[in-house]
């Protein structure tokens, strides 16, 4: 199981630079793409997954010339964009029934059998009756998964899939992930650090259309290691700024702040030295401290 990514390039209409020379390869398993909102990472889901031609590239999944061969892939891929709609006043049930029947499960007592296991791998089962559109949002984002899953799919975009949940719900659907990730390819976008850390056993980190980092979420903290430094600020100033390289700061409760800087020495002042997170190799590399 292996998707190719090699010499993919996108630009809009409006001049933006979507997607620049992205190469990336990943087997089964969870990959995580993580940036900014507007780093390009839908524009690459919706290019894998054949919703927009890029201006030059290829993508290769298995034996499946992806760009020339839309339908083939089209057959093994599930796909959960940032938001989609649902009918008004029809359950889960009956939605999820007539999407079997549109992917060609033709018989009533098989459309049965696939139903049932995809509220039951998604944990809808209680809430099969009821209409999709009074669900709340992560009960929706479940059902994405579950119609998802009707086409047995090997290749699995889902894009910002935990914006906007509770805590509860984001644990539920982070849950179905990690269990369908099994002997699949999942990409999963997202700009939230922490489902990165959680899921994923591979990683990249993307801005304004390029990859600035391929690592796995385990071993990308070893580049910073013995390198990040925090102290406690009255306040942030210009002059902080210019002195030192900040990955990131934190408000205290009395109102002070906690910097992070990055240096290759203990800079001057009273730092001390922190043990490197992922979100400060996110930060590290967005601020193009690199």
């Amino acid at each position: 199981m292996k998707l190719t990514i090699s010499d993919l390039n996108k630009t809009y209409k409006n001049g933006v630079k979507a997607l620049n020379n992205i190469n990336l390869e990943m087997g089964a398993g969870m990959f995580g793409l993580l940036g900014p909102n507007g780093a390009g990472k839908s524009s690459m889901m919706r290019t894998i997954a054949t919703l927009q031609d890029p201006d030059s590239g290829s993508i290769q999944f298995n034996e499946i010339d992806v760009l020339n061969d839309n339908f083939g892939l089209r057959r093994v891929l599930g796909y959960l964009p940032q938001e989609f709609g649902v009918y008004p006043k029809v359950s889960a049930y009956v939605l999820l029934d007539y999407f079997a029947s549109l992917k060609g499960v033709s018989g009533k007592k098989d459309r049965k059998k696939l139903v049932d296991y995809v509220l039951d791998i998604t944990n809808l089962t209680p809430a099969a009756d009821r209409a999709v559109s009074a669900y709340s949002g992560g009960m929706k984002q479940r059902f994405g998964i579950a119609q998802m899953l009707l086409n047995d799919p090997k290749l699995i975009i889902v894009d910002e899939p935990t914006a906007g949940l509770d805590p509860t719900e984001r644990k539920r659907f982070l849950n179905v992930l990690r269990e369908i990730s099994l002997g699949n390819i999942v990409i999963f976008s997202t700009h939230i650090v922490e489902d990165v850390l959680e899921l994923c056993t591979d990683m990249a980190i993307m801005n304004q259309g390029s990859i600035l980092l391929r690592e796995s979420p385990q071993n990308a903290t070893k580049g910073l290691e013995g390198k990040v430094w925090t102290t406690k600020v009255a306040e942030a100033t210009e002059e902080l700024n210019q002195k030192y390289n900040i990955i990131s700061s934190s408000y205290n409760p009395d109102n002070t702040l906690n910097i992070k800087v990055y240096g290759e020495q203990k800079p001057e002042g009273n730092f001390v030295a922190a043990k490197p997170n992922l979100e400060d190799v996110y930060f590290f590399h967005l601020n193009g401290l690199g």
